[in-house]
């Protein structure tokens, strides 16, 4: 699982999270930092921030697909727009920020099964 995030503080949260769970985990703070960990080691799963220093996250979703990757939104942006244009750019999920625990779980599990 690569986690894509500009915040520490939610990188560590999550890593503590899913690592608990039995998951290893990755993480990535930009565009360029994303590509470069996807061609290392290809994720079968991407939690997706949209706000990423260098550019919008969505701009990775296609190349992260191309590698196999499951790719799902992470946005504190709870426009009804906003989502559709995350499942246009093939986004299988859209959880807005803050996630609760039990709905973030579940959707992982959803698409790592």
């Amino acid at each position: 699982m690569l986690i894509v995030e500009d915040s520490q503080l939610v990188i560590d949260a999550l890593r503590i999270l899913f690592e608990a769970s039995g998951r290893r985990v990755s993480a990535a703070r930009s565009i360029a930092e994303t590509l470069l960990l996807a061609d290392i080691d290809p994720p079968a799963l991407v939690l997706l921030d949209l706000r990423l220093p260098d550019g919008d996250g969505l701009s990775l979703v296609q190349p992260l697909r191309e590698r196999g990757a499951v790719v799902i939104a992470l946005t504190g942006d709870d426009d009804p727009a906003k989502r559709e244009q995350c499942f246009e750019a093939g986004c299988v999920d859209v959880l807005i920020k803050p996630v609760p625990v039990k709905e973030l779980m579940a959707a992982t599990e959803r698409w790592l099964l």
